[in-house]
């Protein structure tokens, strides 16, 4: 595929072009050509589960673009790719791929299997240096097409007309794994990504080697199923060493993860043969002719590819916990904002505002005639501000950065690391601003509350202030009267009189205040609670509801992996999570 991710994904599914093929002869090819277009493909889509791992699989890379990158999803995209063209070809045909190291006789058995000299063999090494096809049915041009085999080395076996026992099969010998030459081992990796299943090739002296296990049988551990371990060369050894050697095989893979099909269990079937003597080779080939008849292949090599997909993506979208803003930790969001905008303060200033309007309301003429002259006395211009210092707005700005830090943390905790990151990027966009509107938000919230409003008990205490002055000031004439003569003598009563008017005056003034302590409280505890809802509210438009999208994206992308994962979230090879179907 050479063409731009972008050209590639159109909409999350990846359209194969098939590979130009190379050199072809010209009759053959346009024979070849000319039954395909008669051949039945397979038709419309996949069915039953893999078509909805496919869907799902799709849809989760559509979803995840914006928030993976492309290498993210190569393999994705890889899958998609292979299981369009794969549908496109023959449903008639399986691809079978021989496949080992040097020296592992593939060649040998390829041609046992197609029982005509069709592979070159010998001791030269590589001997093998490009894929050679054996087709034993007309049909399988495209298929062929794809993997980029040359018309030159397409070859029919000797068998009877319609394919005999192998009815259907489509043979291919690959170059050395572990060749000398990097075109061969791209060659022989390119063509292994596209088949239908792959019979590997080991012997007895490199049976264990580690590029075999490593490089491929423990990758592909989850294609058991699509899977044939063949142990060649097994006239060599003497006695029951050919036993042992395959029981010790067996164990290998069991390490590498790989199912063995055993007991009716589905896995890899395993078996000793010699391609050299024909010894075991009738075996491989009734297996090889059963497998193919039943025309499974391709869609468990395509289940086997998504659940090693759904493997490699899991660290992407499988978080460790429940991921998510609790209430817990919103309420803690809300009540840093408060305390970044000053909600328990603003409450306090209103509910002193109160108590001082009730204090001035209820308060003495003798005091409120102070309070006149001192205001008089100082100009309004020379009284101090009540504009917060700098020092508090910037401890403010570090309180709503830091509220959003950590509502973010809260929120990422056990999120993988893309859906994390993107997570705090959409808390720090919604940070932008936001001490600023919380400072509107609290000059607004002020001007709206407006003067304090006074309860309907103040009138009587101004009243009875008035009382208290009415009888101080005739208290005092009374006394003045007769210090001057013009009463009668009896400085008893008027003192009372007078004594009374001073103690009723602030003995009213205690009183109102007193009882302005209740509703002064209310007061300021309303005012706390609808700037810290203010605040609240302007916390959650900014910052939490762009936090709970992104969660919301990812629970859907989630769902969407499940999905492809699909319903048996177990196997024997140990990938969890990934499903498969029986052989």
């Amino acid at each position: 595929m050479t063409q731009d991710v972008e050209d590639r994904w159109a909409d999350g599914l990846i359209a194969r072009r098939a590979a130009e093929p190379g050199e072809m002869s010209s009759v053959a090819e346009d024979g070849e050509q000319a039954r395909d277009a008669a051949f039945e493909p397979i038709g419309g889509p996949y069915a039953g589960a893999v078509r909805g791992r496919l869907d799902a699989l799709r849809e989760l890379v559509g979803l995840s673009r914006t928030r993976l990158d492309e290498q993210a999803l190569a393999e994705a995209g890889r899958v998609l790719d292979e299981a369009s063209a794969r549908q496109r070809l023959s449903a008639r045909h399986t691809v079978v791929a021989v496949a080992g190291a040097t020296g592992s006789g593939k060649s040998t058995l390829f041609n046992a299997l197609a029982r005509s000299q069709i592979s070159d063999t010998g001791l030269r090494r590589p001997t093998t240096g490009a894929p050679i096809a054996c087709s034993w049915t007309d049909g399988a041009a495209g298929l062929l097409d794809r993997l980029g085999i040359p018309g030159r080395l397409r070859r029919r076996p000797l068998e009877t007309a319609g394919g005999g026992d192998l009815e259907g099969l489509v043979l291919v010998d690959l170059p050395d794994l572990d060749s000398a030459l990097v075109t061969h081992r791209e060659a022989a990796d390119r063509v292994l990504a596209l088949v239908d299943a792959i019979v590997w090739v080991v012997d007895p002296e490199k049976y264990a080697d580690a590029v075999l296990h490593e490089r491929y049988l423990r990758p592909m551990a989850g294609h058991a199923e699509v899977s044939f371990v063949v142990l060649n060369q097994v006239d060599r050894l003497p006695g029951d060493a050919a036993d042992l050697v395959l029981d010790d095989l067996r164990r290998l893979l069991d390490e590498d993860g790989v199912a063995l099909g055993e007991h009716g269990e589905p896995g890899a079937c395993v078996l000793a043969l010699s391609a050299l003597t024909g010894q075991g080779v009738a075996e491989l080939r009734e297996q090889l002719g059963h497998f193919v008849r039943e025309r499974g292949a391709a869609g468990r090599r395509l289940a086997a590819d998504v659940d090693r997909a759904a493997a490699e993506l899991r660290p992407l979208y499988v978080a460790d916990g429940r991921p998510g803003l609790g209430e817990r930790a919103r309420d803690e969001f809300a009540d840093r904002l408060a305390r970044a905008v000053g909600a328990t303060a603003a409450g306090e200033a209103a509910e002193r505002e109160w108590r001082l309007g009730a204090q001035r309301a209820c308060g003495t003429p003798w005091l409120r005639l102070w309070r006149w002259y001192d205001r008089i006395r100082v100009p309004a211009t020379q009284r101090p501000r009540p504009d917060a210092p700098v020092e508090e707005q910037v401890t403010a700005r570090q309180r709503v950065e830091q509220a959003v830090r950590t509502v973010a943390d809260h929120a990422t905790a056990g999120l993988p690391a893309p859906w994390a990151q993107s997570v705090r990027e959409a808390a720090v966009r919604g940070a932008e601003g936001l001490a600023e509107a919380l400072d509107e938000l609290a000059v607004r919230e002020e001007l709206e509350r407006g003067a304090s409003p006074r309860p309907p008990w103040w009138p009587a205490a101004v009243l009875a202030q008035m009382v208290m002055t009415a009888i101080q000031i005739v208290g005092g004439l009374w006394l003045l009267g007769q210090i001057l003569g013009v009463l009668a003598p009896g400085l008893v009563v008027p003192a009372l009189v007078m004594l009374a008017g001073v103690v009723g005056g602030p003995l009213v003034e205690w009183a109102c205040a007193v009882a302005a302590r209740g509703p002064g409280r209310r007061y300021g505890q309303e005012a706390e609670r609808r700037l810290r809802e203010a605040a609240a509210a302007c916390g959650r438009a900014k910052v939490l509801d762009p936090l709970a999208a992104e969660l919301l994206r990812y629970r859907e992308v989630r769902e969407q992996y499940a999905a492809v994962v699909g319903a048996g979230a177990t196997r024997a090879t140990g990938v969890s999570g990934l499903s498969t179907t029986g052989r």
